[in-house]
């Protein structure tokens, strides 16, 4: 090829001569089949030091291979201008600042992915980082996700700190580091470890950190001490003991399997499979509800199965999965239960009524009211001695064929850590189905493969009477997998007071929702977008995915709002 037709300048051409001046290790990435501008770029990377050859796995390679390029040089540019002292797996990252340049190209910023490179940002002080790995002899690993300092303190005897031992760090600001972090937090006990979670799109971190520590004692210690903790002028932390979630939520799942089936399906595809967790009806104990909660042995083996089984890609027993992470309930202190007046009751068969259940529980005192959804009731006493004893004579008794299961329920948390809950849910959410391009109609749960939409009967004066975050809120089958539910009064009881109306949802004029597009490709196969005024006539194991409320169990006649997504288990839809 000619040198001056403005494409491969001659001393990048593949031959002989092109190996001029090159490293040994030219050869064998245009052997692999790079770009003979990449492979230059990469050998070049080669001379300063930074990076060896045999520090590149088959992946990076793979990588590289595919990108453009043009992008490939510029990752490669990013790459060589970051500080690499800290990164053990240098092919990971450079993976990593692959996979950020492909964000920011998604997102259509013209320039973006040079970004990071060019715009400047405040690093932490290398000085004071060296003085600390010296005096604790731990260790800082670097990825494109997050700094992760510390690991085993050295001559540490024991096993890996249990529940209890980590804090979130939150409202970190996003130019702070570890060099200010470790410090503060030695004072309340010995660090395990400190992961700061730092985004590659910005090259900060995102304002929130994991702290281990080796005692449950120093975790106490620095919710005391750090929470609200004023770090720079106006910037406070908050800190609280962080929960691991290790639980799954799995739907559109065959409602034939049974729990060693499901257990022994998802072991052979995931590891760290401990448990898992189904609701069968009272009624017919042999069928699961389509859906399950998969437990795993820590939050890293359920991190890494809920990556594998939420690419879309990968089908169990034929159908299209939902996963999403379980959210874990928060335990009420002692002071707070001991205020509790209400009974929730589960395990009730079809057969048994508000009025059966009131006859029961008088016999220990005094009902206010009861309120049945489903198969489980929430039993409202006047006196909470009373309440107590109806629990312990009733919890275990038979009634209506089936045993019951009777406990205090719980009052609800904060609505405000609920509504973030939510928000986080729904992004998730999107951004799943937004992978998947929707879901598959010939790939859900075999029950539903032909079926058309049938006409149900409208319930008598059926009004929708429950809020659609009964479900997440615990009054429901999708707990977070946990088995008692919470109760508010002021939010859920809309028999006494009346439903609340939806809130408006404003739009841009001329421009359609997002949500009703996804609809739209969710409800192709039926040629009808469901919208506000579409009524659905649902069966008791039908689910559907709110924007405000996650995935939900909706009550039979309840309308769809615009921010309701349709979700493929077992949906009989009535259009009027």
């Amino acid at each position: 090829m000619a040198e001056g037709n403005g494409e491969i300048p001659i001393e990048e051409v593949p031959g002989k001569d092109s190996d001029v001046g090159r490293t040994p290790d030219y050869r064998k990435l245009i052997d692999y089949g790079l770009d003979p501008k990449v492979a230059a770029k990469l050998d070049d990377i080669y001379k300063t030091g930074k990076l060896a050859h045999a520090e590149l796995d088959e992946r990076a390679l793979d990588a590289l291979k595919e990108f453009p390029s043009d992008g490939a040089l510029s990752v490669l540019g990013q790459f060589l201008d970051s500080n690499l002292e800290h990164v053990s797996n240098k092919s990971a990252y450079l993976c990593g600042v692959m996979k950020t340049y492909r964000q920011k190209s998604r997102a259509g910023v013209q320039g973006a992915p040079a970004l990071a490179s060019t715009v400047p940002v405040k690093g932490p002080d290398e000085e004071k980082i060296k003085q600390i790995l010296a005096r604790t002899g731990y260790t800082l690993d670097v990825t494109t996700g997050q700094r992760k300092y510390g690991g085993p303190p050295p001559g540490w005897e024991g096993g890996t700190p249990g529940a209890g031992c980590e804090v979130f760090c939150g409202k970190i600001p996003k130019d702070m580091y570890e060099d200010e972090l470790i410090p503060l937090f030695e004072r309340c006990g010995t660090i395990w470890d400190l992961r700061l979670m730092m985004d590659p799109m910005t090259g900060t971190n995102r304002g929130y950190a994991f702290v281990t520590f080796t005692s449950r004692e120093a975790t106490q210690r620095a919710v005391q001490e750090l929470d609200n903790h004023e770090i720079k002028p106006g910037k406070t932390l908050r800190i609280k003991i962080s929960v691991p979630n290790l639980r799954l939520f799995v739907g559109n799942i065959p409602k034939s399997k049974g729990k060693e089936e499901i257990l022994e399906e998802f072991g052979k595809l995931t590891a760290g499979l401990v448990e898992v967790i189904i609701y069968s009806s009272p009624d017919d104990k042999k069928k699961n509800r389509g859906f399950c909660f998969l437990e795993y042995e820590s939050h890293k083996a359920a991190s890494l199965a809920k990556r594998r089984l939420g690419t879309g890609r990968l089908k169990v027993w034929g159908c299209d999965i939902i996963v999403d992470w379980a959210d874990p309930q928060e335990e009420p202190d002692e002071q707070t239960m001991s205020k509790v007046k209400v009974l929730y009751a589960r395990n009730l068969t079809q057969e048994i009524t508000e009025d059966a259940l009131k006859e029961e529980f008088e016999r220990y005192g005094t009902v206010e009211r009861v309120k049945k959804i489903k198969d489980y009731a929430f039993v409202h006493f006047e006196d909470r001695d009373c309440a107590v004893k109806a629990m312990q004579e009733l919890d275990g008794k038979e009634m209506g064929g089936a045993r019951l299961e009777v406990s205090l329920a719980k009052p609800p948390s904060d609505k405000k850590k609920k509504e973030e809950i939510l928000r986080a849910r729904e992004r998730r959410m999107m951004q799943m189905i937004h992978g998947r391009g929707g879901f598959d109609w010939c790939s859900c749960s075999p029950v539903l493969r032909g079926r058309t939409p049938q006409p149900q009967p409208r319930p008598p004066q059926a009004r929708g009477d429950y809020d659609y975050d009964y479900d997440y809120y615990g009054y429901g089958d999708y707990r977070g997998g946990y088995n008692e539910p919470f109760y508010r009064y002021d939010e859920f009881y809309f028999d006494y007071a009346g439903p609340p109306q939806p809130s408006a949802v404003r739009q841009p004029p001329n421009r359609p929702q997002p949500v009703e597009n996804m609809l739209r490709r969710l409800t192709d196969p039926l040629g009808k977008c469901l919208t506000q005024d579409d009524e659905l006539g649902l069966g008791p194991n039908s689910l559907y995915y709110d924007l405000t409320g996650g995935i939900q169990v909706p009550p039979i006649g309840a309308h769809f709002f615009p921010n309701c997504i349709l979700m493929l288990v077992d949906v009989n839809v009535r259009f009027d």
